[in-house]
Order: C-alpha cells, then sequence, then structure tokens
C-alpha cells in the first residue's frame, strides 16, 4: 500500500503508454502530453494496454520513483480513453491502487461537528 499526503495531487493518463518505458521516459510524456511538471512533486500513474498492469512515477525530492503493480486476476478501473489526463485524490488513488472501483469512492468534504443537546 502507497501512502500519499491529503494534499498530494494525482494524475491518471487516461492513455495506455507502452509499457517498455522508465521513470524518465514517463517523466518526459507526463511533461510532453499532459502538461505536468513530473519534479513538481505530483503523482503520475499510467496503464499498459491491457488494464492489469500500473506504473507510478513520482519526484521524492531526491530522484524519480518508479513503481510498478501487476493485478493477479481482473483489471483496474480506468476512464475512458481519451486525450489528457484526469485528478485522482488520494483516497481514490488508494483504491485504484487496491484494485477497487475508484469511481465509487466517496470523500467527505467536511467532518460534521457533534451537537450538544439544549
Amino acid at each position: 500500500m502507497i501512502t500519499l499526503p491529503g494534499g498530494a495531487r494525482v494524475l491518471l493518463a487516461s492513455q495506455p503508454v507502452d509499457f517498455r518505458k522508465g521513470a524518465h521516459a514517463l517523466a518526459a510524456l507526463a511533461a510532453e502530453v499532459l502538461s505536468a511538471d513530473p519534479f513538481s512533486g505530483v503523482v503520475l500513474v499510467f496503464r499498459a494496454e491491457r488494464a492489469d498492469r500500473i506504473k507510478i512515477v513520482l519526484w521524492d525530492g531526491s530522484g524519480l520513483v518508479l513503481i510498478s503493480k501487476q493485478l493477479e486476476s481482473g483489471a483496474f478501473r480506468w476512464p475512458p480513453i481519451v486525450d489528457g489526463a484526469v485528478r485522482l485524490t488520494p483516497v481514490e488513488f488508494a483504491a485504484l491502487f487496491d484494485g477497487i472501483d475508484w469511481t465509487r469512492v466517496q470523500s467527505t468534504k467536511r467532518i460534521p461537528t457533534p451537537s450538544v443537546p439544549a
């Protein structure tokens, strides 16, 4: 499990990529196609043609980190294939990484304040 800070920006590339690409090639692709600065701390998520594999690229302050995951069965839930990227919350990313349908994850916008009976 990968834990991201609450304010982390996560960009999901909707087009499949060549999975022979390494961290630097994927970072260059993100800069070119997604208009994202791969060295800004953004978490970049890419998929293979078969949706059972993902690669994640992020800058940790000292270098590019490349994480790869392949599901044993099933496929990662992915948005329709179009140009551009989809922005995910850290909670949606965690669901995607675990192989859960991230589109069904709902985040609470605010924490309810308990009321005291009068």
